[in-house]
């Protein structure tokens, strides 16, 4: 990226870099979702708890983000070969205390948030929370980081999507209906899916730098059919709640977008180009999460005028 030469240290285009804010669709969607399918069971929702809870999943991404910025330069993990998205602290941009500093005051934040949470809907919450801020941090902190493991397409599965639609859909009804389960599922698949590719894309780079990831322990061609199984089993997910309305296979639309993105990752060469698939991977959980989320809206409306 070219416009990357003339970032001032410091500057606000500096901190957009460690923020990645084309990353916050990831916890966004899991939270809308959750709720989509808490309206469609109880046509109604809570909407102070949905909005906190939106925030503090976007605060925990951006927690993720900072200490994945400052981890690997602290742990000589950027050579300089890598091909994904630049660093702030790799670049000189922002500093590894600026950015400890920052990653604190986020820390404090989504406690603050998170506290009506744990007051109105049980300790449950304050647990979960807990959990999903020490997964954050420790994804590229620790001894061995997850990051450093082929297990970070396993954790992300968890967070970005059993974790947080299961969550916000407890939040919202105080009960966790066997219907959570095929969307987080499918939810957190697809998440799983853009970490998948930014792995892939690093593959040559994170063998220069002591990482095991998956993509490396599987292969190339085992990765691409682990990539294929996590953006097309979601589609296959939708059946199981067509027992609740036919309106949860509206998502369906997007699987045209999704094989066209199946063969992005299949045919673009190695290099930047490969970031491009990173993003059609972030744009298709957003067109799956947004279609689910109006099929939801539709589902509850209608399940309440007939009943």
């Amino acid at each position: 990226m070219s416009s990357n030469q003339s970032i001032n240290p410091g500057s606000l285009a500096a901190w957009k870099i460690a923020f990645r804010p084309h990353t916050l669709w990831l916890t966004a969607v899991p939270v809308a979702a959750g709720a989509a399918l808490a309206f469609a069971l109880q046509h109604a929702l809570h909407w102070p708890t949905l909005v906190l809870a939106l925030l503090c999943a976007v605060m925990i991404q951006v927690i993720t983000n900072l200490q994945n910025d400052v981890g690997y330069t602290d742990r000589g993990a950027e050579t300089g070969a890598r091909i994904g998205f630049p660093r702030a602290t790799q670049n000189g941009w922002l500093t590894a205390r600026q950015i400890r500093i920052v990653l604190m005051i986020c820390v404090g934040i989504t406690v603050l948030l998170g506290l009506p949470l744990v007051i109105w809907h049980g300790w449950l919450i304050l647990a979960l929370g807990v959990l999903s801020i020490i997964a954050a941090i420790l994804y590229m902190a620790g001894v061995k980081p997850i990051a450093f493991t082929p297990w970070g397409e396993v954790a992300v599965f968890i967070f970005f999507g059993l974790v947080a639609v299961n969550g916000t859909v407890y939040l919202l009804t105080h009960n966790l209906p066997w219907q959570a389960w095929p969307v987080a599922c499918a939810v957190g698949l697809i998440a799983a899916a853009v970490l998948l590719v930014n792995n892939y894309r690093d593959i040559e780079h994170d063998q220069n730098t002591g990482r095991r990831t998956l993509p490396i322990v599987f292969g190339l061609s085992g990765a691409r059919r682990c990539y294929a199984a996590m953006i097309f089993l979601p589609f296959a997910l939708l059946g199981a709640l067509t027992a609740l309305s036919p309106w949860f296979l509206l998502p369906m639309l997007a699987l045209p977008f999704a094989w066209r993105t199946w063969r992005a990752f299949c045919t673009t060469p190695p290099g930047l180009a490969f970031n491009g698939v990173m993003l059609r991977t972030v744009r298709l959980e957003a067109l799956y999460g947004g279609l689910f989320v109006v099929a939801g809206i539709l589902a509850g409306i209608n399940s309440y005028n007939l009943v």
